[in-house]
C-alpha cells in the first residue's frame, strides 16, 4: 500500500475510531463512578471534585487560547454563569448521581439518550425552535420525541422478568423483586428530574454564548462556579460527615480524576475535531454505542442484572433517538429547519456534555452556517 493510500485510509478511518474511543471513555465513566459510589462515595462530595479537577483541566487552555478574543464578563452574563452551574453541576449532577446510586450503570445509561430529546421539546414549548409539522424531518423529531419518552416511561414503570448474561449466574441480588423494583423507580424519577435540569442549562448555555462567545473561558468559569456550588451545597448537607472529603489512592480518586480528564478534556478535543470534519449527526448517531458497551461492562464489572422491562425500553430510546436525529437531518438538509437560540461550533462545557450530555444536544441542534465562535 503506498503512502498516499495509507494517508486516505487513516483520514477515513480516524473519525470512527476518535468517536468510538470517547464512547469507551463515557462508558468506563459510568462503571468506575458506579464502583466508587458502592464503595461509599458520597455523591455531592464527588462533584465538588470532579468540578475542582475539570476547572484545572480547563482553566489554562481557556487562559491561553481566548487571551485575545475573550468577551467582557457583564453583571448579566455573570448571573447567567451562575445560574448554569446551578442547573448543571448542582441540579443534574446531584440528582443524576443520586439515581445511579439507586439503579445500575447500564439502566442510567440508556436512560441518558433521552436527554437531546428532552432539551429539543423544552426548546419547542419555549418557542426557540421552530418545527414545521407539515414536512416529514418535523414529524419524525416529533414522533422520536413521543417514542423515545415512551421508551423512557417503560424503562421506569416495567421491570419483567430478569435477563442475565452468562457472568450473572448466580449472582443475582437476592433484595425482593418489589423492593428493588420502587428503588429502581425512584432512581429513574431522580434521573429524569436531572435530565430536565440538564436541558434547561443546555437551552440557556446556547442564550449565554450569544453574549459571551468565548467558548473555553465560558466552560472554566462554569467549571469554577459550579466547583464553588457543588462544595456549598456538599458542606452544607454533609457538614456532620466531614471524613466524606478525606480521599486516598483508591476507586474514589481515580473516579474523581477520570471524570475531570478523560471524560471532561479528551471529549472536548474529540467532538470538536469529529464534528468539525463529519458533522453533529455522525457524532450524536454514536451515542447509543456507550450503552451498549456500559451493558456489556457492567455484566462483567459489576455482575448487573437485566430486565426485559429495561431491555425493551432501552431499545424503544434508541428507536426514537435515532428517528429524532433522522428528522433533524432531513430538516436541516431541507433547509427548513430555524433555531432561534444560536450555537457555536465546537462549545466546551464543563458538565457531562463534555463528559457527553451536553455535546449530544448542542451537536444535533447546531445549524448548517455558523452563528458564533463554534460548538461541542
Amino acid at each position: 500500500m503506498s503512502m498516499e493510500a495509507r494517508t486516505q485510509l487513516y483520514k477515513k478511518v480516524k473519525p470512527f475510531v476518535a468517536i468510538i474511543l470517547v464512547q469507551l471513555g463515557h462508558a468506563g465513566m459510568s462503571i468506575i463512578a458506579k464502583l466508587a459510589l458502592n464503595k461509599g462515595m458520597n455523591p455531592r462530595v464527588f462533584i465538588a471534585y470532579r468540578y475542582a479537577v475539570a476547572t484545572m483541566v480547563i482553566a489554562p487552555f481557556a487562559i491561553f487560547y481566548d487571551r485575545k478574543k475573550r468577551a467582557k464578563l457583564t453583571y448579566s452574563v455573570f448571573a447567567k454563569i451562575m445560574l448554569l452551574a446551578l442547573l448543571g453541576p448542582v441540579a443534574y449532577q446531584n440528582l443524576y448521581y443520586e439515581g445511579v446510586k439507586l439503579t445500575s450503570a447500564t439502566y442510567s445509561r440508556a436512560l441518558f439518550n433521552v436527554v437531546p430529546v428532552f432539551t429539543f421539546a423544552m426548546a419547542w414549548i419555549l418557542r426557540l425552535e421552530k418545527v414545521n409539522i407539515r414536512r416529514r424531518g418535523s414529524q419524525a423529531k416529533v414522533l422520536g420525541t413521543i417514542v423515545t419518552i415512551g421508551g423512557a416511561m417503560l424503562m421506569t414503570l416495567v421491570k419483567g422478568p430478569s435477563w442475565n448474561l452468562p457472568c450473572t449466574y448466580g449472582h443475582c441480588h437476592q433484595e425482593s423483586a418489589s423492593a428493588a423494583n420502587k428503588q429502581d423507580v425512584k432512581g429513574a424519577l431522580m434521573m429524569l428530574a436531572g435530565f430536565f435540569c440538564q436541558s434547561g442549562y443546555i437551552i440557556l448555555q446556547a442564550i449565554t454564548l450569544e453574549s459571551y462567545p468565548t467558548e473555553l473561558s465560558l466552560a472554566a468559569l462554569i467549571s469554577l462556579m459550579g466547583t464553588l456550588e457543588s462544595t456549598i451545597v456538599a458542606f452544607a448537607m454533609e457538614w456532620r460527615n466531614l471524613t466524606a472529603w478525606s480521599m486516598r489512592f483508591d476507586i474514589k480518586l481515580i473516579a474523581v480524576v477520570y471524570a475531570g480528564i478523560v471524560t471532561t478534556a479528551f471529549s472536548i478535543y474529540i467532538y470538536g475535531m469529529v464534528i468539525k470534519e463529519k458533522g453533529p449527526v455522525f457524532v450524536t448517531a454514536f451515542s447509543p454505542l456507550s450503552t451498549i458497551l456500559v451493558a456489556i461492562m457492567g455484566s462483567f464489572i459489576l455482575v448487573e442484572t437485566m430486565f426485559l422491562g429495561s431491555v425493551i425500553g432501552a431499545i424503544v430510546i434508541i428507536v426514537g433517538l435515532y428517528m429524532f436525529l433522522w428528522g433533524k437531518n432531513q430538516d436541516q438538509k431541507s433547509g427548513a429547519e430555524r433555531v432561534v437560540v444560536p450555537t457555536a461550533q465546537n462549545t466546551a462545557t464543563a458538565d457531562e456534555r463534555m463528559t457527553t450530555s451536553n455535546q449530544e444536544f448542542m451537536a444535533i441542534n447546531m445549524t448548517s452556517t455558523k452563528s458564533t465562535d463554534g460548538t461541542a
